[in-house]
Parts: structure tokens; sequence; C-alpha cells
């Protein structure tokens, strides 16, 4: 386990003292235990992933059959609706916006086209039938980002309002001065991405300086995923959360470009591309007005969608505080159908994520076998359009059934576990809450290790829906399978995750392998499952650590709702 960085008991949490350190598993989760095995996950990862469910989309025949065969499997297990209204689902209102675009940039006396899916990406989530962007001003903003915390503004008071905005992927990588081969840890937390990184924060930056269009420079390490997962939807419906001004306030144009077309772009305007991200990585960086113009033109069909959330419970044994609630989540939705390609046209995602919504079911079943309910209430939910931009968990977030302030935690699976059974489990975010703690001390009992995320720069944390529930205050706890395999030579988890993610991810190649091993998703449910029966049945809370972005949400929420 090279340059992995084990996560550390801390015996003086108070969370960790109420009684997760070292004790033996609950009585009660004995039979809990024993109702969870391989071949229920694997059945119903078949189930979810086969033709029949189309690649379960949203608004499409495939989510109707999707939601009533979760609403089934909830009620075959014995558990409640989630819905106060009676119902296992949430209706999501949204809109779907199928955009045909069209780009044309020209810089130093020459026009430049990129082809779209393979050289650039470009849509709108402004619910308008048509708009028009005519010779806008190009500028160059570094990675586009503002943190005042770091002492760091890309922007530096030039008016970007109509304009063009090119901005790098990722976090700017400021060299550790002790150090110029490291990356400095206190700085946008070095080699893990913040938020800053992701492109939703980039898209909503530009939004707020009054942008016209904001393009990113795609690049696979940073961006955590190849270009051809963004090319492979281009074209395809994009779905928002429905808003009474339509979007008017989002920028008007969104896209990405290749690295290729980008350098083509900055050449032809007389620019070294080289060097100007080279300066972006500097808090003195200015943005650079390239001698070039952009022009777009977006025609959007538009229509309006109900999806649903799929939502069950646990009501809890005590009456005390059976009105305090402890979520896992998984979302439901795929990529869907694209009658587009050759071949095989259904993005079946088995493991992106009918693996998580499994491990979700399989983790009910252990509940609902155990011979009592925990103190508190357990929610779970299947969330829709996390593929579209985790629009189901912030409508929830936004919408909740049952307050967030009496919410303890989230438990968010994303895949699963397949390669077998793991001595390590990853944590995702490692570092901002004492759920991790806890979950450690479980781990240890039986001999297995939680570990930091192995691959905190691509920013999985602020990729799955866990983290539009963070983002109101409530702790996440998110895991990634681990990759030190019992019994296979080393480097093999790493290996077949580095595989998935260049052969499998968002592509209709996202089926169950002969090779699959569920035997190890067995074991980490089990945990989770303990972990979630631990936070529903302690006298004390998890919270945020020192030092996360999410503690001072929460500890208002709280104090608001006292």
């Amino acid at each position: 386990m090279q340059n992995r960085k084990t996560l550390r008991i801390l015996p003086v949490i108070p969370f960790v003292l109420a009684g997760a350190m070292g004790r033996a598993a609950e009585p009660d989760l004995a039979e809990a235990f024993a109702a969870m095995n391989a071949d229920s996950i694997r059945a119903r990862i078949a189930a979810l992933s086969s033709d029949e469910f189309e690649g379960r989309a949203p608004a499409t025949p495939g989510e109707d059959k999707t939601i009533a065969w979760l609403a089934a499997e909830f009620k075959k297990l014995g558990l409640k609706p989630g819905n106060p209204d009676g119902t296992y689902v949430q209706n999501v209102p949204m809109i779907g916006i199928t955009s045909q675009t069209a780009m044309r940039f020209n810089a130093g006396g020459s026009v430049l086209e990129p082809t779209p899916m393979t050289e650039c990406v470009v849509h709108s989530h402004r619910v308008v039938s048509r708009l028009e962007i005519k010779d806008s001003e190009v500028v160059f903003v570094g990675y586009g980002v503002v943190a005042p915390e770091y002492g760091w503004d890309d922007y530096k008071g030039v008016d970007v309002r109509g304009k063009t905005i090119v901005m790098l992927v990722g976090d700017p990588p400021v060299p550790d001065p002790r150090d110029p081969a490291k990356l400095d840890g206190t700085v946008f937390k070095g080699r893990a991405m913040t938020y800053y990184g992701r492109w939703t924060y980039k898209y909503e930056i530009a939004s707020a300086k009054g942008a016209a269009a904001c393009l990113i420079v795609h690049e696979t390490g940073p961006a955590g995923y190849p270009f051809a997962v963004l090319g492979g939807t281009a074209g395809r419906e994009e779905c928002d959360l429905r808003t009474p001004d339509g979007n008017a306030g989002r920028v008007a144009v969104e896209g990405w470009l290749t690295l290729d077309s980008s350098r083509k772009l900055f050449a032809a305007a007389g620019r070294d591309f080289a060097a100007l991200k080279k300066s972006a990585v500097g808090r003195d960086f200015k943005p650079v007005a390239l001698p070039a113009t952009a022009s777009f033109t977006v025609d959007n069909r538009i229509r309006e969608i109900a999806s649903h959330n799929v939502v069950a419970r646990l009501a809890g044994s005590d009456p005390r505080v059976r009105n305090e609630w402890v979520i896992y989540s998984a979302h439901w939705d795929h990529l869907g159908r694209d009658p587009r390609l050759a071949g095989d046209q259904i993005f079946n995602g088995a493991l992106d994520n009918a693996a998580g919504v499994a491990a979700l079911l399989e983790i009910a079943q252990g509940f609902a076998a155990a011979p009592r309910a925990p103190r508190r209430s357990v929610l779970f939910l299947a969330f829709t359009a996390e593929e579209k931009g985790l629009l189901g968990s912030r409508y929830y977030a936004e919408n909740p059934l049952y307050p967030l302030a009496k919410t303890l935690a989230d438990i968010n699976f994303d895949g699963f576990q397949i390669f077998g059974s793991a001595r390590d489990l990853e944590v995702i975010g490692a570092g901002n809450s004492t759920l991790e703690d806890v979950a450690a001390a479980i781990a240890a009992r039986t001999g297995r290790v939680l570990v930091a995320d192995t691959e905190s720069e691509k920013g999985y944390f602020y990729r799955s829906d866990h983290f539009e529930l963070a983002k109101q205050g409530v702790p996440g706890f998110y895991t990634q399978r681990g990759i030190d395999i019992v019994g296979r030579p080393a480097g093999y988890g790493k290996q077949r995750r580095e595989e998935y993610i260049a052969s499998d991810y968002h592509k209709p190649s996202d089926e169950i392998k002969p090779w699959w091993d569920l035997v190890g998703a067995v074991t980490d449910a089990q945990l989770l499952l303990e972990l979630g029966w631990q936070v529903a049945d302690s006298e004390v809370w998890p919270e945020w650590k020192t030092g996360s972005e999410f503690r001072a949400r929460r500890n208002a929420m709280l104090k608001a709702a006292k």
C-alpha cells in the first residue's frame, strides 16, 4: 500500500468514546449480518443493469421500471414508505434540455471551429429555445478561482461580463516552497482537490461574474476521466431542476475544450498556452485577454420532466429520538440509451450505480432482519439524476422530507466492491468528520484498515450525492472500494480500478464481468451497516472536524433549530 495514508483512530473524540472504540459487534447485528450475502447483491445488480431497465435514464420508460422495482424491493423487505404522504417516492420536478450548438473562434486572422464530441462539448442550461453570442471577447482566467481564505483571485477586478472565459480544470497546483517537487498542503489542500477545482464551481463563478460563456480546458488527470466520457454524452439531453427564472442567472454557454484544441486556439491568438498555464499557478496571475473572439449559437429542445427519488424508512425503537434520522443513499439512475451508437446502445451502469443500489438494498435487508430497530430511524434514499449533476440529492437537500437539523449522517454508495475481499477501505474526503473514526474502530476489530483516498486529486468527495447534503451541513461518509485484495498479487486492485475508468466508465460496457468477486461487497456492507447502527444508537452525534468547510454550516443549522 505504497503512498497510502492510514487513518488514525483518535480516542480523544467524544463520539468514539461513546462506545465505538474496539468493542465487539452489536449482538443485534448477528442476524442482520446473516441476512446479507453475495448472491443477493449479484442478483440485484443483474436485475438493475439488465437491458430491460434501458440504462435507467430519468424520465424514460427505464425510470418507470426502476422506481417500481425499487419500491417493490423495499416493500418485500418490510420497510415502510419513506415519504410522509404514504408513498415510496419523492417527486423531483426537472427540465430536460437537448442542445444543438455551433461554436466558432476568430483568432489571428484564422477561423477555428472545434469538432463537437471529439474536440469540444458545448451546451446551455438556460430554459430558452435559442440563444446567440456573437464575437464575444475571449479572456484566459487561469483556474477561474476566487478563494479569499487562500488569498486567491484569478480575476483581479477584471470585468468579464459578456465575455467568453477560458479556464483550466482542477485547483491551482501550488508548489511547496520547501520542496517544489511537492504541492503546498496549506493552499487548496495540496494534492487533494477542493470544491474550487470542480467544474460545477467553475460554471458557478462564471455565472456570478456575468460571463457569456465558460469553457474549461479538459485534462484527464485532474478531471478524473478521459475526454471521451464527455464526448460520449454530447448532444444528449441535459437536465436541471425547475427554477422560477428558467436559469436566467446561469452562464449562457457552458463547455469543455480538449487540451489540443485549446493549444490551437492559443497558438492562433499568438499566445503560448504552456507559459500561460504555468503563470496561472501564482497568486499574482492576472487575466489575459486573447486577441480572439468567440461566437455561439444554441438551439434548445425543452421538455418538463417529472422524475423521482425513491425512499423507504425503518422506524426507530426509541420514542425519544425516533424523529431523528440516519440516511443511507445511492443514486439509481444512469445514462440510458443512445440510439446514435452502432451495436450496444444501452448504458447498463452495472458498477455505476446498480452496485451501489444493490448495497443499499442489502443493508436495508440487514436492518430489516435484526431483532430490533436502532433507537433512531433510518432512511434509505435512492436518488435520481446524479449523472445529471446531483439533481435528486440537491432537490432532497433543498426540500427534505425530514428536517436536516435532525439528520445525523448520510452514508452514501456510488459503486461498490467488486474486486474481492479487501484488507482496506478507502475514505473519500478523509479527515472531514468523526464518522470515519467510528468506521476505523469497526474495521480494526475485524483486522481491516481505513485509508485516505488514494486519488484525492480527482475530487471524488464533490462528485456524489452526499455532497449536496454536506453543503447543507449534514455529515457525509463516502467510501471507495479497497484495492489491497486478499489472495491477489500486489497492484491487482489498482489495475482493475484503472481498467474500469479507461474502458467501462460511462460506456455501454459497464456490465457485470465474469471475474467480479462480491465477497468483499458483503464485508463492506456489513461494516457500513454497523456504522449506521452505531450512529443511530449513540448518545453523541457525529460532527464535522475542525477545518472542514462544512462545519460552520452544520453549527449554524443546529443553533437555528434550538
